[in-house]
């Protein structure tokens, strides 16, 4: 059978394909397997003693699950949802979002699959693709293959601070950033569609700050491109991010230059695919249209679940007092059980944990490349996630080694399944060294 470009590039190979395979596979075995790769939320008791209460509500409401169930969502999302939403959002940072800036997706990646594409990719009046800038590598597995155009995606290498023998820190080179965007605007390179970012990072844990959004914002308004802004494990929820830790203040922004995108999965629903997407008037309706003819309508459960707890707070004072704190301890133990089971004999990094709910270990001149690494460990039955998949965008990556030399950890899994991991990583990347 012969596919189009579009079935060969959704159809291919890819990271994200490989992780979400992997992670299937593991669960539906017998043999035990130590699922450190992927990014499901870990399962935290007082949250879903939430979601259970709410569901015995909505049985104890005569029509509620058959409402729930039974009818069709608008293309934008329940307008219900949408309204406590923004009364939320204008509450808590004074913004001035009414429903025409808000839009519901099948789960976030769906959402980034049609904003990406929806701004890059051939131009209408003939002219070069337009690309989407990745100011911060690496960035997230998800966004690799999400283009439809061959070569949509351009990205930057970060600064690399060493804040001690087992701490770096990424930060945006904002030179490099310029630099991209003024030589396509000269006609030099594809046209810049947009810039995008995701806060905290998935990958690293880094959390940019205002200064350093602020910034971000000025440059896109300056060349005339929106930012996005991947939300998913940020503010207000599900709040993980570690404020004590994070280099200074960093509250959401929005503007209505900013495509700002935020999630129900890491507060603790993945399997209801519910992402939120708050943009201009425009963005949000091309998004809306997009989405009827890829999706017909949302899910609806995670809307119907979650209204009421925006309007009363709960879900606030859950996101702050439950699961930032749990994320939190979990971080500091994985930090302490990896040192551990490293020791001083084989050179590691752990990127400052700002944020999200992931470890990024650097392994300074590592004799394999991480996949192959990852490969290795994957027959002990540890999952992890090979660095090499975080890294796109940049043409010359032959000559960054740094790529190669990375793994992401999900510390979100049980304490036991954690450290007996992190212990055979330990193990396994001394065999390589000893090779």
């Amino acid at each position: 059978m012969q596919f189009s470009r579009f079935g060969r590039s959704l159809g291919g190979d890819t990271g994200i394909m490989d992780l979400m395979d992997d992670m299937g596979r593991a669960l539906a075995g017998t043999e035990k397997k130590y699922m450190l790769g992927g990014g499901n939320p870990a399962r935290i008791p007082e949250v879903e003693a939430v979601w259970r209460r709410r569901l015995q509500e909505l049985l104890g409401e005569d029509g509620a699950v058959e409402r729930m169930l039974g009818n069709y969502d608008t293309p934008q999302g329940q307008p219900a949802f949408i309204e406590a939403l923004t009364a939320l959002l204008n509450r808590e940072f004074g913004w001035s979002l009414g429903p025409e800036n808000v839009a519901i997706t099948n789960g976030s990646q769906t959402a980034f699959f049609i904003l990406l594409n929806m701004l890059s990719g051939p131009a209408d009046d003939g002219g070069p693709p337009r690309r989407v800038l990745f100011p911060l590598l690496p960035e997230y597995i998800g966004y690799a293959d999400q283009g439809l155009d061959p070569d949509c995606f351009v990205a930057c290498r970060p600064t690399v601070e060493r804040i001690d023998d087992h701490t770096h820190k990424y930060h945006i080179d904002f030179d490099a950033v310029e630099d991209t965007l003024r030589e396509a605007g000269t006609g030099a390179a594809a046209p810049i569609a947009a810039i995008c970012v995701s806060r905290p990072t998935n990958p690293s844990g880094n959390v940019l700050t205002d200064r350093e959004m602020h910034r971000l914002d000025e440059l896109a308004r300056r060349y005339g491109v929106p930012l996005i802004i991947d939300n998913a494990y940020g503010m207000p929820f599900p709040h993980i991010v570690f404020d004590d830790v994070v280099s200074g203040p960093a509250q959401p922004m929005w503007n209505e230059n900013i495509i700002l995108g935020m999630s129900l999965s890491k507060i603790g629903l993945p399997g209801t695919r519910t992402g939120i997407i708050i943009g201009s008037r425009e963005v949000v309706s091309t998004l809306s249209r997009a989405n009827a003819v890829l999706s017909l309508a949302n899910t609806t459960v995670g809307q119907v679940l979650v209204e009421p707890l925006l309007r009363d707070g709960t879900l606030l004072d859950v996101s702050q007092s439950v699961i930032r704190p749990f994320y939190r301890k979990k971080a500091d133990d994985a930090h302490r059980w990896l040192a551990e089971a490293f020791g001083a004999d084989v050179p590691f990094s752990l990127h400052r944990t700002e944020g999200s709910i992931f470890l990024w270990l650097w392994l300074p001149d590592l004799p394999v490349a991480s996949r192959e690494l990852y490969d290795r460990l994957k027959a002990r039955n540890v999952i992890v996630v090979p660095g090499e998949y975080f890294f796109f965008g940049d043409p010359d990556l032959d000559t960054w080694d740094h790529s190669r030399q990375c793994m992401r950890i999900n510390y979100g899994q049980s304490p036991e399944d954690v450290q007996t991991g992190l212990g055979i990583i330990a193990d396994e990347v001394r065999r390589v060294w000893r090779r």
